[in-house]
């Protein structure tokens, strides 16, 4: 992070946030922030919208809402687009996700209807599972990336915005890990020319949107923002980035639940997760090579929080298996069950269970509005490069090199706090709580 803070830019005019996707995830947010507009639902989940922060002492009891503590942009200001393989307009995406209380989609549907899917970039073998006709034609991956560009720039002239940002809410693709050709700008855009097979759609998005300036925030375990080539063209573009994988359901639990058997010093030697699910993102899971994407995202955030080196005795023998099931009747209602084998005093054995039937994109909708209106903010502070500060929202939060990531939720929700008053030039919290009762000052 650049600590060199100046004045940050006042969020006029209109915000556009557009989306890679515009099925289950994108459709509920949609509808939510209408139905919020409208006076007919509140923004529960969202931190932007409803979270307080202390400021100070605890003696002076001062404390505000997020979102009037930093220049935040007015949901009233939001414009909302993206690209999607599928034609369906917002309502009907959100129709047959079947996620949004119909009575509410009832009362939005008039202004959802109006929010089409511009064409996308697609690559049945990134994503093999689904099959869509709104697809680009192109001859090279460059120029799917140029055309990507003009959808930007149009958009943000079409509907009168004054900047954008990006989020991906698009399906997992296959693992894809770093190559030479992700190394540097010059060998990635060899690659953008060469329709080097190692090239993602993803990173062809990421890619168009830094050269338009635009910030973006990976929300899948797609390797994008990952690499080395987009994160030095974020800073030669001054741009802000954000990633990885939008942090909902199970592993929401893990980063709650084991930084307190940490905490506590108990050990754990098995974790064992399975997730039931039936929705677009389950059937893409279905294929083995996304679900390799997913496993190593979902997988790193335990191993980071229980570490092995840290304490050997409590956590060098953890097992840990993760299962994703795809169970078409189960929709978009996830259920995430664990089973977790812990340890404690004389070595006893015991166990914990936890079954979370949660509805996916109920969980990820606030994350998404949070993640746009945190990264904007971020741009117009002048920050670039990676927001490591946006970590609490995320599986497999990306770092600067040599920095290891911080999986604790609640050291999570610490900096992300404590970044907002640094934005508000407010004294920084370290909970030490001392007071001059406290200490001999002899």
């Amino acid at each position: 992070m650049n600590m060199k803070l100046g004045k940050i830019q006042p969020a006029e005019g209109k915000l556009a946030i557009l989306t890679p996707g515009m099925g289950a995830v994108t459709s509920t947010l949609i509808a939510g922030v209408l139905a919020i507009q409208k006076g007919i639902a509140k923004p529960i989940g969202s931190l932007t919208q409803m979270g307080k922060i202390r400021l100070g002492k605890r003696s002076e009891n001062r404390s505000s809402l997020i979102k009037d503590l930093v220049p935040l942009t007015s949901l009233d200001n939001i414009v909302f687009g993206g690209w999607d393989i599928y034609t369906d307009n917002a309502y009907e995406a959100a129709v047959k996700a079947q996620v949004v209380n119909r009575y509410v989609l009832e009362q939005v549907k008039d202004e959802m209807k109006k929010i089409t899917p511009m064409s996308a970039v697609f690559d049945e073998t990134y994503v093999k599972n689904i099959q869509g006709e709104n697809k680009k034609k192109y001859k090279t991956k460059m120029e799917a990336a140029e055309m990507l560009r003009a959808d930007m720039r149009n958009f943000i002239k079409n509907n009168g915005c004054n900047r954008a940002v990006i989020v991906w809410c698009a399906s997992t693709e296959v693992y894809n890990p770093i190559a030479a050709v992700h190394q540097t700008i010059k060998s990635f855009e060899e690659g953008l020319r060469n329709n080097s097979p190692l090239i993602s759609p993803s990173q062809i998005y990421t890619y168009a949107a830094l050269k338009e300036r635009i910030a973006y925030v990976n929300g899948s375990p797609n390797v994008s923002v990952e690499i080395p080539a987009l994160q030095e063209l974020a800073h030669e573009m001054a741009v802000a980035i954000g990633g990885s994988d939008f942090k909902t359901g199970q592993t929401l639990m893990k980063t709650i639940v084991a930084p307190g058997l940490k905490n506590r010093l108990l050990g754990v030697e098995g974790w064992f997760s399975t997730n039931i699910l039936g929705n677009r993102d389950g059937e893409v899971l279905n294929d083995p090579g996304s679900f390799k994407s997913k496993e190593i995202s979902k997988g790193s955030v335990l191993e980071d929080i229980l570490s092995k080196e840290e304490h050997p005795d409590l956590y060098s023998n953890l097992y840990h298996k993760i299962r994703i099931e795809y169970y078409p009747p189960r929709g978009d209602n996830k259920e995430g069950w664990d089973n977790i084998d812990i340890f404690g005093w004389l070595g006893e054995k015991m166990q914990i269970k936890i079954d979370f039937l949660c509805k996916d994109s109920i969980l990820a909708a606030p994350i998404v509005l949070d993640l746009a209106l945190f990264i904007d903010l971020s741009q117009r502070a002048g920050m670039r490069g990676i927001q490591e500060w946006l970590s609490f929202y995320l599986k497999a939060p990306i770092t600067n090199p040599g920095i290891k990531a911080v999986n604790d939720l609640s050291l999570q929700l610490l900096k992300l706090e404590n970044t907002l008053r640094f934005f508000a030039k407010e004294e920084l919290i370290n909970h030490l709580g001392l007071t001059h009762y406290d200490i001999d000052e002899e």
